[in-house]
């Protein structure tokens, strides 16, 4: 059933009961476009938890399903169609509040783009004819005309496979590994590694532990050049399944030396991303100001929380997460 709303299902902006006008503009592309589909999902069995091997990335057991604007409505696409929007609904994997994910994505990278300003995909909450929420994004990919910008992740990047190594090969090596590519394939790489650090720091403040050489990428300009795209597949996994401080299992650099906060605790500390800053190449003036900025407990996070649609109890979840990775931060050697 569906529940009243009294905030944008994009901005999380207050006092509104569908998409705000900035929503119409940048999701939507200043078409009105209802937060109602026009179609449900039938129920889906739990899958057998033993079905799926290796890691679980919550974003690899998401069903996507690609849609367009139909007049004020959107709608799945057809056979030989571009879609320009992709949906995600909870999915049917059996994951801890399983249920409440697309609000979770939702909320992070709203958090990214209003707190942090994080360049993020285009970004809201849709709901399904029955009430059902589901994630929605705008394909930053697909061009007004419908053709494809050439894009590469970085597994493909890293020449990581699943014959080079293994069915968990998006999770092998490190952060130093991405900024290593970027060095390589940016010409303008200076400004793209600050951005790709401000991520990196996101992921670890927001508990976001799939964070994976596939949910980082390289697109290519109208001129020619290369540079990260948009942040996509944000969310606190730590909400829906067990997780370890970072998705590579190298962490942030394999020769790297940890503070003695790290080794004492297992957990990296701010001296240990300022570190790491240093190794990838930023300048110390730079890399200061994004760590204050995350060494900084912001209020509107919790302002966005609290008026995001996920309900009660993970909200709480969500907050004690931040405080509890925030606090490990802020630890000195």
């Amino acid at each position: 059933m569906m529940k009243e709303i009294t905030v944008c299902p994009s901005t999380l902006q207050k006092g509104h009961n569908t998409y705000c006008t900035a929503a119409i503009k940048d999701l939507f592309d200043g078409k009105k476009v209802s937060h109602i589909l026009g179609f449900s999902l039938d129920d889906e069995e739990d899958q057998d938890g033993d079905a799926i091997e290796g890691k679980i990335s919550v974003s690899g057991v998401q069903e996507k399903l690609s849609v367009v604007i139909d007049g004020n409505n959107l709608r799945l696409t057809r056979k030989g169609e571009q879609g320009k929007y992709i949906i995600k609904p909870a999915p049917a994997y059996r994951l801890r509040f399983r249920h409440h994910i697309p609000a979770n994505e939702h909320l992070t990278m709203q958090i990214a783009r209003q707190v942090y300003g994080i360049r993020t995909a285009e970004n809201g909450l849709t709901f399904f004819s029955d009430g059902r929420p589901a994630y929605i994004t705008k394909r930053f990919d697909v061009l007004p005309d419908d053709s494809k910008i050439a894009q590469e992740d970085f597994a493909s990047l890293t020449h990581k496979t699943t014959n080079t190594d293994g069915k968990d090969f998006k999770y092998s090596g490190s952060y130093e590994d991405i900024a290593i590519k970027i060095k390589e394939n940016v010409s303008a790489w200076q400004v793209e590694m600050e951005r790709f650090y401000k991520l990196v720091l996101f992921n670890y403040l927001f508990s976001n532990g799939d964070a994976h050489l596939k949910n980082f990428s390289l697109q290519q300009t109208s001129d020619g050049d290369y540079v990260l795209t948009p942040a996509y597949d944000l969310m606190d996994t730590s909400i829906h399944t067990d997780d370890t401080d970072f998705a590579l299992e190298k962490g942030l650099s394999e020769n790297m030396e940890k503070s003695d906060t790290y080794i004492r605790t297992g957990h990296p500390c701010k001296n240990d991303f300022i570190n790491f800053g240093r190794l990838i190449g930023i300048s110390e003036a730079r890399i200061n100001k994004m760590i204050d900025l995350f060494s900084t407990e912001q209020s509107s996070v919790k302002t966005l929380v609290e008026s995001s649609f996920l309900e009660d109890k993970q909200k709480r979840m969500y907050l004690q997460n931040y405080k509890t990775r925030f606090d490990r931060f802020q630890r000195n050697d």
